[in-house]
């Protein structure tokens, strides 16, 4: 026997008992059988390429079962990833209707989605969604073929590459299945709506060469809407008297403002322009502002189709042929309130005497041209009737043609083959990955702004009669968006592993490998919007690649074994060469340890270099326009900001360190326990400047508008009091985060049952950004778009089984948090978030050895979201909190 499997049973148990769930390190069987050779099994563990016997890394991974999805009810992957303690930020789930295109992300750290690499089966997955994708979308990877999900809580791009950053989620698929196995699965939420349903068939066979695994899966989401849940019917606004229904400026009947002046600061800070809903114009008021909340998605609807086919032969004893391929269609929607549409024109005598009665305040100017201020400092304005000649500013909400439904059809195709084998005491491996990503996305009801002012100017369309808005005008200004886009990976990777030499404490390990990877994106905007001919400023396309080539090796060094106070002692370090074709050549390295102690206690600890390639949506994608929140006196509250990429970009770069101890009591039978600390610092983060940031810098300081910063920014403000910037990528930032994960595990017997407890925390210590100004620590912050950063998270579970049966108890804790926009301000009502507990509970029936019942429900007490001053949507954040409510599902498995 080889001295690196003489570890106790007792080690072994705690290792892998204190780490399954929480801390856990999973395997990849692969087993030689030759002439003349015993059999064993060696393991390729996440995080580590070397295939190995009975033996540990040093990183922390979380292991989520079959079991644990089935738990939930989840009928997607970002269902259950989303939940970890150790996930925050912004992810895309069903909750996220502006913006979300339909996608599922995880965001590892709250780093964001970008940083963490998603693996199927130990290879990279293809990125996809919309337009240029540059992250992988959840939905292609469907959960009834999920064997297993390995969570690796620390940098690993010595081992994997680009964008390991914070971490690797290795989705491991099941091959080794046989029989036939279908699910019925059915939700709704307490309220009656959000109903879903999702129905699957797995069907795999084997023979004495090899097997093959076939499943199918549809998943058919409802949805729910705003308007149907009290704390988000209206979008909420603070005033003196506390919160108020408040609205859009642009609101129906249309919203005019007088833009004869130049600066419009002054003006706009006590003009609130004319209105004409109700066919009557007359002055703004909050009461003529518009709900949009009614109108939009709570929880989004989706159709999803997934095929799988995983097959292996084995040519002979030593070589073994592999395939996989998956292939998924999505439909999805969001719906938004009516498009707001704004336009300047001259109001000219053939648009009748509508507005002649009506008065704008105009700032008074001395003989210099400069406002006169009373003695407060504040403007002088006296009230002035409008004139045939005046410049109008005007803007509108289109509740004459109805809601913006936003649409995507999206298929992803990944295919892999290859072939894995041993020679002797070597193994390797070679693979070719393909996959590729192709979406549509329309946006309907919409308006043809550019046709809308020519007939403006010829006099075929008068703007201030109401009748001409009218959904039968209408109908020759409609337009449907329709935009495509895609992105394509292939892969040629090849490994050798091994056995190096014998040391005292035994075997050097050793994995060596290349990979080529080249990888193209593409966006094609719809034709109006590319020439600017729609309401929007003109959107760009996106176009471009990169091809890199890599070599990595990577050691396990055996130091100690059978010592005083070191039962085992290893050594693991790990290198990557890189070449990009868009920027040039560097490496990366791992260095780390395993030290185990005695029965009862190991400690492990890992320090690394990673990085993060730009992607090309990064590199290469073209100018748009996005509407960012800002708060400036006078102007609108949603800025439009030009974004798009920067060919010039550099990789980020991060430095990490996790430290970490397994220990398992030998005085209390079935107790485990992990803690580990970890340490991430990105610098030459790729990043655009921070909107307010700008808003401060340039506008509210005239000193600095000669800076290169506020040059490249182009701040201006538009009559109707919105600002306009440009702020594209750049590699100006740096983040840097640390905490601590703890993972408690209790496995006992009580009045005759099987239990099972565990209670895994993270502890955020700091997450500190600095791009441009001040550093800031999100740490207990929340954002009003970048989603919450709790610094205490905490899952109790709790399982019991019976002969025939087993329930399941989860207990979510998400700390209270500040609201990131009150920082530096004293007059918010709701500065902050309370502490958030939700209950979900489950169970399964075993009716017999053929038939399973399940039923469960989440969020057992209806807990709803809580509001903060500088909510993202729906008056709280729907990347953090459960905005459906309680909600209840039930299934049957039936196992041929």
């Amino acid at each position: 026997m080889h001295s690196k499997t003489r570890l106790s049973y007792a080690i072994r148990r705690a290792i892998l008992i204190g780490t399954v769930s929480s801390i856990s390190l999973s395997t990849n069987v692969f087993a030689q059988d030759s002439e003349g050779a015993q059999n064993f099994e060696k393991i390729s563990v996440t995080g580590s390429r070397i295939k190995r016997s009975d033996t540990e890394t040093a990183s922390p991974v979380t292991m989520l079962g079959a079991d644990d999805i089935a738990a939930l009810g989840a009928t997607s992957v970002d269902g259950v990833l989303q939940k970890l303690t150790a996930m925050g930020g912004a992810m895309t789930n069903p909750g996220i209707n502006n913006g979300s295109g339909g996608n599922a992300s995880i965001d590892l750290r709250g780093l964001g989605s970008q940083r963490t690499l998603v693996l199927v089966n130990g290879r990279r997955m293809i990125n996809s969604g919309t337009g240029a994708a540059s992250t992988v979308d959840l939905n292609t990877i469907p959960v009834s073929m999920i064997a297993r999900i390995e969570v690796l809580k620390d940098g690993a791009s010595a081992v994997y590459g680009t964008d390991a950053v914070a971490g690797v989620v290795n989705v491991i698929l099941k091959d080794d299945f046989e029989g036939l196995e279908a699910n019925y699965n059915g939700a709704i939420s307490g309220e009656g709506d959000a109903q879903e349903s999702s129905f699957d068939i797995t069907l795999g066979g084997s023979s004495d060469r090899g097997n093959f695994v076939l499943g199918i899966q549809y998943t058919d989401r409802g949805d729910a809407s705003q308007a149907d849940r009290k704390f988000s019917e209206c979008p909420l606004d603070e005033g003196d008297n506390g919160l108020f229904c408040a609205g859009s400026d642009y609101a129906e009947g249309g919203h005019i403002w007088n833009s004869n002046v130049n600066d419009k600061k002054e003006s706009l800070a006590v003009d609130n322009g004319i209105s004409g809903l109700g066919g009557q114009y007359h002055r703004f008021t909050d009461a003529d502002r518009f709900n949009f909340s009614q109108d939009s998605y709570l929880f989004t609807p989706m159709e999803r189709l997934n095929l799988t086919g995983i097959a292996n032969y084995e040519l002979n004893y030593d070589t073994k042929l592999f395939a996989e391929f998956t292939y998924t269609k999505r439909w999805s929607e969001q719906q938004m309130a009516p498009q707001p549409v704004w336009f300047d024109f001259e109001y000219t005598e053939s648009m009748g005497d509508a507005l002649l009665s009506q008065t704008w305040d105009q700032g008074v100017r001395d003989e210099d041209g400069e406002f006169v201020l009373d003695a407060q400092g504040n403007p002088v304005f006296t009230e002035t009737n409008y004139a045939y000649g005046d410049m109008i500013s005007y803007g509108r909400r289109m509740s004459d043609t109805g809601t913006r439904d936003f649409s995507q059809v999206v298929d992803t195709v990944r295919a892999v083959i290859g072939a894995e084998g041993a020679i002797g005491e070597y193994y390797w491996d070679f693979s070719a990955n393909f996959g590729r990503n192709d979406s549509v996305d329309r946006l309907t009801n919409l308006h043809n702004m550019g046709s809308i002012q020519d007939d403006i100017a010829t006099g075929a369309f008068n703007p201030i009669d109401q009748a001409a808005w009218t959904t039968e005008n209408m109908q020759d200004y409609l337009y449907t968006e329709q935009n495509s886009g895609g992105s394509q990976l292939f892969m040629l990777s090849g490994s050798l592993s091994g056995e190096l030499f014998e040391l005292p404490a035994g075997y050097a390990g050793f994995a060596a490998g290349f990979e080529h990877r080249s990888e193209k994106a593409w966006f094609i905007p719809d034709s109006l919007t590319a020439q600017g001919l729609a309401n929007d400023p003109k959107v760009e396309p996106t176009a471009g690649g990169f091809d890199v080539n890599e070599a990595y090796l990577e050691l396990a060094l055996p130091v100690l074994e059978g010592q005083f106070l070191a039962e085992n002692v290893e050594v693991s370090a790990a290198v990557r060469a890189f070449d990009y074709s868009t920027f040039g050549s560097d490496n990366t390295w791992k260095l780390g340890f395993t030290w185990t102690v005695n029965d009862q206690f190991m400690f492990r600890g890992v320090a690394s270099t990673a990085y993060r390639a730009p992607t090309v949506d990064e590199l290469y994608s073209g100018n748009s326009p996005s509407f960012e929140r800002v708060t400036y006196p006078g102007a609108q509250d949603q800025a439009e900001v030009t974004v798009g990429g920067n060919s010039m970009l550099t990789p980020e770069e991060a430095e990490t360190l996790t430290f970490g101890l397994v220990f398992e009591p030998s005085f209390i039978d079935g107790v485990s326990m992990t803690v580990d600390y970890y340490n991430i610092d990105i610098s030459n983060a790729i990043a655009t400047v921070d909107d307010q940031f700008i808003v401060d810098q340039c506008l509210a300081s005239t000193a600095n508008t000669g800076t290169a910063l506020c040059q490249s920014a182009n701040v201006r403000i538009d009559a109707t009091g919105r600002i306009r910037f440009n702020n594209q990528l750049q590699n100006i930032g740096s983040e840097k985060t640390s905490g601590v994960d703890v993972n408690v595990k209790y496995a006992f017997e009580a009045a005759g049952l099987d239990w099972k407890a565990s209670l895994d925390t993270t502890y955020l210590d700091e997450y500190v950004v600095q791009v441009t100004g001040a550093p800031v620590d999100y740490a207990g912050l929340i954002t009003s778009g970048s989603g919450g950063y709790a610094d205490f998270k905490t899952n109790l579970k709790l399982n019991v089984t019976g002969n025939d049966w087993d329930a399941t108890y989860n207990a979510r804790y998400i700390a209270g948090m500040d609201s990131f926009s009150c920082l530096n301000d004293d007059s918010c009502l709701a500065p902050s978030t309370p502490g958030v507990v939700y209950h979900d509970l489950s169970a399964n029936y075993y009716l017999n050895d053929t038939v399973t019942l399940r039923a469960g429900v989440n969020n057992l007490l209806d807990k709803q979201p809580p509001y903060y001053t500088g909510n993202n949507d729906s008056n709280t954040d729907p990347y953090t909190y459960d905005v459906l409510g309680r909600r209840f599902f039930a299934g049957v498995n039936v196992k041929l």
